[in-house]
């Protein structure tokens, strides 16, 4: 039988890498199951507790009635109708100054878990009331003073732990559900009588506790916004609209500090509730925090995402498959020992189940144990199936230093996310040099096979 030549080995480990694609397709779709499933375990484990929170307010809101005056065609005629409608006025702050403590804990169920927080949110809101509203349509001695509202928003009023505490001249007002602010449709309120209190100069205190998950954010809208944000969590990630002027960050926590003026929010601080002198509109619900550019957001990260860690890791499969499948090819076509195309096969299904092991174990003990053990397993297991396929262990063990090496470089591309493509692109090209070394004077067509035999042949005739 004639021996193939070079170039068909190759082309014949080829194709069974081309056809191991599929099972590594595969694991892909695996780790996204295994990760949707995870985001639904941890919205059941968090339902109830509380959402991703955003924050606004306060903001005061004044009823007063308008006078309009309509027209319409009756008959022909224009006819114009006279009417009183209730509008609101409102006004936000012309400084706020807040504070917020997040202690971040964890829940888990099964092999799930999920990062859920207590906020503590606590601070200083000064209002002042201009005495000319007629620019906004407000007639003077229109206002209800007596029947105004301040409004805080919170965007999952499940997590509003009881008692929040509102000040305002060191006396406690009391509080109702609902009301919301121009920004966050969900909230609480405290009614306040305005006669009875300096409404040109209002100082309101405010002290709440939430319960939320994943992140916080604020929607700012007053004149000068300060506002700090302090917790033992140690990875965060600032996002939004609006990054911390300072920030510190260590092995104890975090300590960011934000300070956001109204000429970067772009909207009016006194308006009309319902007119276009509010400006942009509510903050969508179920939108996302760290994406909305109206927002500061933290956002408390996990320290190792591990199906992150394990796809971008399945990303590299075709690398072990290539290594490995080469040095089959190397020792087939230099040291003479035939490799069969179900032993290559049989290896790369088992450099595939490498990212099977690594999900199933990182899922139960964490991604770097379930890393070193899952790589052992399937270097030991190829590295004793190779020293049956090329009949020696010295040559096995080649295979062996290989894939440890390949372990070794891959975890640290997983570390190194940012030289990832730099170390990748060093590691290729050192294959490559090397194979073109060894390989340089082979003769991949088979021809001086070829005219041996037909030497041979000519002899014999």
């Amino acid at each position: 039988m004639t021996e193939p030549t070079p170039s068909r080995k190759f082309l014949r480990a080829l194709l069974v890498g081309f056809l191991l694609a599929i099972p590594i397709f595969s694991v892909w779709l695996l780790v996204y199951d295994r990760q949707s499933q995870s985001a639904q375990a941890r919205t059941s484990i968090a339902a109830g507790w509380g959402g991703a929170q955003v924050i606004a307010g306060p903001e005061l809101s004044i009823p007063f009635k308008q006078t309009v005056n309509t027209s319409e065609q009756v008959n022909g005629q224009t006819v114009t109708r006279t009417a009183t409608i209730d509008r609101r006025l409102v006004l936000a702050p012309s400084g706020i100054d807040a504070a917020s403590t997040l202690l971040p804990e964890r829940r888990s169920r099964s092999i799930y878990d999920v990062v859920i927080y207590r906020a503590v949110t606590s601070g200083r809101a000064l209002f002042q009331l201009p005495t000319d509203l007629t620019s906004l349509g407000v007639q003077s001695g229109s206002l209800q003073l007596a029947r105004a509202e301040l409004r805080f928003g919170i965007s999952d009023a499940r997590g509003l732990s009881a008692n929040p505490q509102i000040r305002v001249g060191g006396q406690l007002l009391p509080l109702g559900p609902g009301g919301g602010t121009s920004l966050i449709p969900s909230g609480f309120y405290a009614p306040i009588d305005l006669t009875k209190t300096n409404s040109a100069k209002l100082a309101v205190d405010f002290r709440f506790s939430l319960r939320g998950n994943g992140s916080i954010a604020l929607a700012p809208r007053a004149g000068d916004t300060a506002w700090r944000v302090t917790s033992p969590w140690t990875n965060p990630s600032f996002g939004g609209g609006f990054l911390p002027e300072s920030r510190k960050l260590d092995e104890t926590g975090f300590d960011a500090g934000y300070r956001i003026g109204n000429l970067a929010l772009g909207r009016s601080l006194l308006f009309v509730e319902g007119t276009e002198q509010e400006g942009p509109g509510k903050i969508a619900p179920g939108a996302d925090p760290s994406q909305d550019a109206q927002l500061a957001s933290i956002q408390l990260v996990e320290p190792v995402d591990l199906y992150s860690q394990v796809n971008r890791a399945t990303k590299y499969g075709f690398l072990f498959v290539g290594f490995t499948f080469l040095a089959y090819l190397l020792f087939d076509i230099i040291g003479g020992v035939r490799v069969a195309t179900i032993e290559y096969l049989l290896a790369g299904a088992g450099l595939v189940l490498f990212f099977v092991l690594l999900l199933a174990f990182a899922e139960v003990i964490g991604f770097s144990p379930a890393y070193l053990l899952a790589a052992a397993a399937i270097t030991g297991l190829n590295t004793a199936y190779s020293a049956a396929v090329l009949k020696s262990w010295r040559r096995a063990a080649v295979i062996g230093a290989i894939l440890a090496a390949l372990y070794a470089v891959l975890y640290v591309l997983l570390s190194l996310e940012a030289y990832s493509l730099l170390i990748g692109s060093i590691l290729l090209f050192a294959a490559l040099a090397g194979t073109m070394y060894v390989t340089r004077r082979l003769d991949w067509a088979g021809s001086q096979q070829a005219n041996s035999q037909e030497g041979g042949a000519d002899r014999e005739a």
